[in-house]
């Protein structure tokens, strides 16, 4: 630890470590899907060129609307550029995040539009290029870059895929090499976690607006000018920091399993969903629970509170979600109802069920609306019966979870004018 280390009590140390955890959290997840998607190194997109499936367990709560292309940007040696697609009548966007999971730019048909371009990213304190067009400075020297690609049903996929090829990374300066081995779990022990999370606040300066937090973690060895050493506590000290440590990770798993307030039984997200400022408890709940979130102005997600515990629903029963005629949510662009399989550690993925439909939505093949033009949707691990099986969300046979994203809100489902109708238990 630095020298200015004083002595403190255990319980003044198990109080920072909680503290620490919470803070740090996000930017430990960060480093792990880092690590784990850069296998073309850092400034390459990958291109998920299907869907993602029951299979695809790298991100949390992950959506079956759009093609993900994503690029781990290193800008530690320099800015790199990065070429957009015009992209027509398709809903596109690139969301760009610094390491504490914050959306600080997002470039797209609801920003700048569908006709593409070339944008240079900058690191923080660095240079303007010359030659740099439409700047995007970013807060931490690595970024995360994710974009979203709407795909119009099954015989749109290869239209969908020409436009993943038309964004792409520019050849700049090169970038560090990922360390070698496994990358270190949020459920690491104590020791490994925090000398973990030190090195991130160091490679990752925090903003000048987290000087608090940062401060009343100091006494941990925990911050951007600190050498963290676990050896610098006594036996006593460690117990704390490791209760802290423990206690910060049990809430968390708690929190995501707890019953929220709802209306009507849905959940609305924070005004500060998916750029976070100085709310960390949210910023490490949304890193568990549904890391890479867009801001609301970009996507809407509300989870609906079901009847069993932990506010989950019971993959054994059936249930129902009618929307009155003239009541859908108002939106610019589309919408989803997806359902995931919930798991011990609070993560959601993708339930595997015989069909294979993991969300249905406005672009569903063969939806299907009532008459007086209200729709159905039916819910549950059995057939609703062959006439309603356009309109069937199949769920596994145990809990899951249900999420509505919407795209491009209005202002009344920004505002809580309008609220969802609940989803009824048949």
């Amino acid at each position: 630890m630095s020298s200015e280390f004083t002595p403190v009590s255990p319980a003044e140390l198990k109080s920072a470590a909680k503290r620490a955890y919470i803070y740090t959290v996000p930017l430990v997840i960060m480093e792990t899907t880092r690590k784990w998607r850069m296998g073309a190194g850092a400034n390459v997109f990958n291109h998920a060129r299907k869907l993602l499936t029951h299979r695809s367990r790298w991100v949390t709560t992950p959506n079956n609307d759009t093609l993900y292309s994503d690029a781990w940007l290193d800008l530690s040696k320099g800015p790199v550029k990065i070429t957009v697609p015009a992209t027509g009548e398709r809903y596109f966007s690139l969301a760009f995040m610094d390491m504490y999971t914050n959306n600080f730019d997002i470039l797209g048909t609801r920003t700048t539009g569908n006709n593409g371009g070339v944008y240079t990213v900058v690191g923080p304190h660095q240079a303007v290029p010359e030659d740099a067009t439409n700047v995007v400075r970013a807060p931490t020297p690595r970024v995360w870059a994710l974009a979203r690609i709407l795909v119009d049903g099954p015989d749109d996929l290869t239209a969908a895929c020409a436009v993943q090829d038309g964004l792409f990374v520019h050849e700049g300066a090169p970038s560090e090499d990922v360390a070698p081995g496994d990358p270190v779990q949020r459920s690491a022990g104590w020791r490994e976690y925090l000398a973990t999370a030190n090195r991130l606040l160091r490679r990752e300066p925090p903003p000048v607006t987290d000087g608090l937090i940062l401060e009343q973690i100091r006494a941990l060895g925990i911050g951007p000018d600190q050498v963290f050493d676990a050896e610098a506590f006594d036996q006593e000290q460690a117990e704390a920091i490791e209760q802290g440590v423990d206690e910060a990770k049990n809430w968390l798993v708690q929190i995501q399993r707890a019953r929220r307030s709802a209306i009507d039984g849905w959940t609305y997200p924070s005004m500060r969903n998916g750029d976070y400022g100085q709310n960390y408890t949210l910023r490490a709940v949304v890193s568990v629970g549904g890391l890479g979130a867009l801001p609301l102005e970009e996507a809407i997600y509300m989870r609906a509170e079901g009847d069993a515990e932990g506010g989950l629903f019971d993959g054994n029963q059936n249930y129902r979600l009618h929307f009155p005629a003239g009541a859908m949510p108002p939106l610019n662009s589309f919408w989803s109802l997806t359902l995931y399989e919930a798991m011990d550690d609070g993560q959601f993925f993708f339930a595997d069920t015989p069909l294979r439909r993991y969300a249905v939505g406005d672009r569903s093949p063969g939806l299907q609306y009532n008459e007086d033009g209200s729709l159905d949707l039916w819910i549950g691990a059995r057939s609703p019966g062959a006439d309603r099986e356009s309109n069937w969300l199949p769920a596994n046979e145990g809990p899951f979870a249900l999420f509505f994203r919407g795209y491009m809100p209005k202002a009344d489902l920004m505002e809580g004018r309008y609220r969802l109708p609940r989803v009824e238990r048949l």
